[in-house]
């Protein structure tokens, strides 16, 4: 009990939200793709499946953002990280027109239906991984696999079953998603900053120069992201 009071009263808040929002924007493909699998089982095995997939699919999440945010205390990691996440800021604020689930078959049984939403989120949650651990990077070391956890506990139940209230605030207010990729962006630009390759040459980083870089990194996903989309809306832009 005082241990649970002492991670809750320790826990680095700013990243939970972080967490929470990371995992709700890029995040909305889970609900489509649980709705997805679970359509062509019996009607008394759909919550079954809805609620033993996504335990499946959580369970998987956290295993691998483990490894992310221990992998990321290797030179050029974050380095590598940052960019990847510069690159998946800018796909959120310019999205593309592919479908990623137009191939996507329910499961007839349910332990197939389990399977494909498991299978699914693991193809799909590279970005969020990335994502998360970026963020949880951020919190006492002690503290980031807890903190990862205590996210993804919080925006799982948002994602599933409040996931047409997040698309349509979305669709209402697009500056959710702009702020969405600036916050990659922010995540991005911290990170690269204090990758042991970058302390190595400048060393070890002052609030200033942190906040300036992660400033550059939202600054820089938002105006390609939008470069990018009025390019496409423009007259006569290939489709």
């Amino acid at each position: 009990m005082e241990s649970a009071i002492e991670f809750l009263t320790t826990l680095h808040w700013g990243a939970v939200f972080q967490i929470i929002l990371i995992d709700i924007l890029l995040g909305g493909d889970n609900a489509v793709v649980i709705a997805l699998a679970c359509r062509n089982l019996p009607q008394h095995q759909k919550m079954k499946g809805i609620l033993w997939g996504t335990a499946g699919a959580i369970i998987l999440r956290v295993i691998l953002i483990a490894f992310a945010v221990t992998l990321l205390q290797v030179p050029f990691l974050k380095l590598i990280g940052g960019a990847l996440l510069i690159w998946i800021g800018i796909k959120l604020v310019a999205p593309g027109d592919e479908d990623a689930h137009g191939n996507l078959e329910g499961g007839s049984t349910l332990f197939a239906a389990i399977k494909t939403i498991i299978i699914a989120d693991l193809v799909m949650s590279f970005d969020n991984v990335i994502a998360i651990a970026g963020a949880a990077n951020q919190a006492d070391p002690d503290h980031q696999l807890g903190l990862v956890i205590f996210g993804l506990l919080v925006s799982i139940p948002l994602i599933v079953w409040g996931s047409t209230l997040v698309l349509k605030l979305i669709e209402r207010y697009p500056l959710v998603v702009t702020a969405g990729g600036a916050l990659l962006g922010w995540i991005a630009g911290g990170m690269m900053i204090t990758d042991p390759v970058a302390v190595g040459q400048i060393g070890e980083p002052s609030s200033t120069l942190k906040y300036a870089v992660s400033a550059a990194g939202a600054l820089l996903v938002v105006v390609w992201g939008m470069a990018l989309n009025r390019r496409r809306k423009a007259p006569g832009a290939a489709h």
